[in-house]
């Protein structure tokens, strides 16, 4: 009775997270229909319902939704008591989950981690990256990496990547047919490669400073872009001005495929940084990983 329920726990705890039977049940390695059959199965035992289902989706009941609170922290805790016994070993061993944007990947992450895990072979590393504001909480993620502003204040924020700039860049052939925007209110006149935020469907506002001041200019153009390389490779061929990071251009500047403008309206500001709950208990194998993308002068 008591494996059976505990089984069924964990899988009503993933059902619940994904609420989607189809992700649960690739996530558990079970067929839909078995963990279906567990789901009720569990629900008769305890005598309650804890999950509403429809044609279309799956969630929990508000009895499910208080179970779901109840075990969240408990199985958080088995999990990290079971990493700190693999952590008495002779190697740091441990699974960790990351998420983090597409340029923070390219140029923070992905150099530092590579070598990392040739150090820690026993360690295991998952990174989702997504351009979104994720809930590293919600998401079950270990540790998420974002700009400093944007960490919220209950976070521990470690510093990974020196303060950045952004540029705004078009091929010079665009620039020689359309001109020089002088300011950014010069932008709406001009045709802007522009990025939609994946957490609110909006269309991303080019963000500037000058004198201590801030500007944001929502600008409009033929082409919307959420990858990086596409944005930049679009605006080498003349397809508008573009608002990326200053690292990820400065190779097609100095080549002459793009030329920047607004450089006085681009300012640095904090770079990224890794960020996580401060009450939750890490093992060593984490502790390790932040002290190997902690940032400083010497890096």
């Amino acid at each position: 009775m008591l494996k059976d329920n505990i089984n069924d726990l964990i899988s009503f705890m993933v059902v619940a997270r994904e609420r989607s039977f189809t992700r649960a049940a690739a996530q558990l390695g079970v067929s839909q229909s078995a963990l279906s059959h567990a789901m009720r199965n569990l629900e008769s035992r305890l005598d309650v319902r804890l999950l509403t289902r429809t044609t279309r989706n799956v969630a929990p009941t508000e009895a499910g939704e208080k179970l779901y609170q109840r075990l969240s922290p408990l199985l958080q805790d088995i999990d990290l008591e079971l990493a700190a016994l693999r952590d008495t070993r002779d190697r740091p061993a441990g699974n960790i989950r990351l998420t983090a944007g597409e340029h923070a990947m390219d140029t923070v992450l992905w150099p530092r981690i590579k070598p990392f895990m040739q150090t820690y072979p026993d360690i295991n590393i998952e990174v989702t990256v997504d351009n979104g504001l994720t809930d590293i909480v919600d998401e079950r993620f270990d540790a998420g990496v974002r700009l400093g502003e944007q960490v919220a204040r209950d976070m521990i924020a470690v510093r990974i990547a020196p303060d950045m700039c952004m540029a705004v860049a078009a091929s010079p052939a665009y620039l020689a047919a359309n001109g020089i925007p002088e300011t950014p209110h010069d932008l709406q006149q001009h045709r802007c490669i522009n990025m939609r935020l994946p957490t609110r469907g909006g269309l991303y506002a080019w963000e500037f400073e000058r004198d201590g001041e801030p500007l944001r200019v929502r600008v409009e153009g033929q082409l919307i872009l959420n990858c990086l390389p596409q944005r930049i490779d679009a605006a080498e061929a003349g397809l508008g001005l573009v608002y990326v990071p200053e690292d990820s251009v400065s190779e097609a500047i100095a080549a002459g495929r793009l030329q920047r403008v607004l450089t006085d309206w681009c300012v640095p500001f904090p770079g990224y940084y890794l960020y996580y709950p401060s009450r939750r208990q890490h093992t060593t194998a984490f502790a390790l990983l932040v002290e190997a993308l902690r940032y400083s002068d010497a890096n």
